[in-house]
């Protein structure tokens, strides 16, 4: 996760780098010069919140087409030199999904711009698994010898190359050039190491074994925290637990749920709320309070409580959700996920509290903000709105947009018909369902999207159901 630069969301760059629907419509609207810079600053400064979860590539791709844009700000951000020094897929991840999305739409210079990065940039596993899924074989039999090249005849070399194919995210390349004479006996020995590598993990298992004592299973979790790197072990600890902790156990338990280590504490606490165990609310609200509870053990805590589903749980949730810490905020969103009409109140209070003192890209909100729209919170609709057009994360613009649908009665004619251009899959199919068809855009998008082979099963089902014989 990251915080990217992001342009006020009244801006054409602004809309683009929110993939809004908006984008698309006013990128279109706008002079095409203009419309294809704050584009590519889009592809090319990725402006994701969280880049491997939100989707954009489509939505850029799409734009791309309809503005006939070309390839060549992306050729040389892909060939820059920074290439040879950050290698990381953040980098250039979304320009080669998008190429991916264009080769797929028949551009066969996006094609060829991918075939190229692939034999000679670093992030070329992500252009080879684009090609994977576009190319044919022998475009893809062309690229054997430079990536092969990539792994020099040694021990070390014949190592890379077997994790290579075994964590290849899309197995037809590797798979197709295993077919060729000139590379199958090479890749064949790959595959065979990587299974080995694999049956070689199995036998030796670092964590807890058989006959483990609820101490020891705690020391272990312990011990995490004293590796390099760290590993937070609290959670696998706590399933542990369910498996070696008994009935006798309990007074230990709570010993430690008191006074033990950080990582040892917070597994028990899980343990214990999974158990529903009646002291547990009491020790995670001491955890909380006590100065000196390390940020792992505070989180630990809460996020504990959040999964507690007792109706014990949700009375103290009432109790706390009024309080403006941490603990309030985890309260609240226990009432948004599974409180009655009667939790609307503190719902919709934490719901603007978070807004005003956090912002739009706050990360309790998501909880809330679906609070609002299961509870049917109608006075929420203003700070939804808010939500919607400011936040910079797609994915909460889509629950934004889920909860409008829920609580105000000019979603229809208003946001759902600008969500149709949606980069996330989720909003589109959300917009499909409720935009009302009496704007003649709502109808011709309808019907593009049934009609594009790129778009997702569940948008299209959406679609029909909406323009087939049903529907009309």
């Amino acid at each position: 996760m990251f915080d990217p630069d992001i342009a006020p969301s009244g801006t054409l760059l602004g809309l683009l780098q929110r993939g809004r629907g908006d984008g698309t419509l006013h990128a279109l609207a706008a002079p095409r010069a203009e419309a294809l810079a704050a584009l590519n600053d889009s592809v090319l400064r990725d402006p994701r919140r969280d880049w491997q979860v939100e989707n954009r590539s489509l939505y850029y791709a799409r734009l791309y087409m309809q503005l006939d844009g070309g390839l060549e700000q992306i050729e040389r951000h892909l060939f820059h030199p920074d290439d040879l020094v950050d290698t990381g897929e953040e980098r250039t991840g979304l320009a080669l999904a998008v190429l991916g999305h264009l080769a797929a739409y028949g551009r066969d210079a996006a094609r060829l711009l991918l075939r190229s990065y692939a034999a000679a940039g670093s992030n070329w596993r992500w252009a080879l698994d684009e090609l994977a899924l576009r190319d044919d074989d022998a475009g893809l039999m062309t690229l054997a010898p430079a990536v092969l090249a990539r792994f020099p005849e040694t021990e070390e070399g014949e190592a890379e190359l077997a994790a290579a194919v075994r964590d290849a995210f899309e197995p037809r390349p590797w798979r197709l050039w295993a077919e060729d004479p000139r590379y199958g006996a090479r890749l064949a020995a790959a595959g065979e190491q990587g299974s080995f590598d694999r049956w070689q993990r199995q036998l030796r298992p670092s964590g807890p074994r058989p006959g483990w004592s609820v101490t020891e299973v705690l020391e272990w979790a312990q011990q995490g925290l004293e590796l390099e790197p760290v590993e937070q072990r609290h959670h696998a600890a706590a399933r542990c637990l369910g498996a070696v902790a008994g009935p006798e156990d309990r007074p230990e338990l709570l010993r430690a749920a008191h006074s033990a280590p950080d990582a040892a504490r917070a597994a028990v606490l899980h343990h214990l709320a999974e158990r529903g165990d009646p002291a547990t609310l009491d020790l995670i609200e001491a955890a909380v309070a006590d100065l000196f509870s390390s940020e792992q053990l505070v989180s630990a805590a809460l996020a504990a409580f959040t999964r507690m589903r007792s109706v014990a749980a949700i009375e103290r949730a009432r109790i706390w959700a009024p309080r403006t810490d941490r603990l309030g905020a985890a309260a609240a969103a226990v009432l948004a996920r599974r409180g009655g009409l009667r939790d609307a109140e503190p719902v919709l209070a934490a719901l603007r509290r978070t807004v005003r003192e956090e912002g739009p890209d706050a990360d309790g909100l998501w909880e809330l903000v679906d609070g609002t729209g299961r509870l049917g919170v109608g006075c929420a609709a203003p700070v939804l709105r808010h939500i919607y057009r400011e936040t910079s994360s797609s994915h909460l613009r889509g629950r934004a947009a889920g909860a409008l649908a829920a609580t105000d009665p000019g979603f229809a004619a208003g946001f759902a018909v600008e969500c149709l251009w949606d980069c996330e899959e989720t909003t589109r199919e959300l917009a499909a369902r409720h935009a009302a068809t009496g704007d003649d855009r709502v109808v011709e998008q309808l019907r593009r999207l049934a009609a594009d082979p790129a778009e997702e099963d569940e948008v299209q089902t959406a679609v029909r159901s909406r323009i087939g014989p049903e529907g009309s």
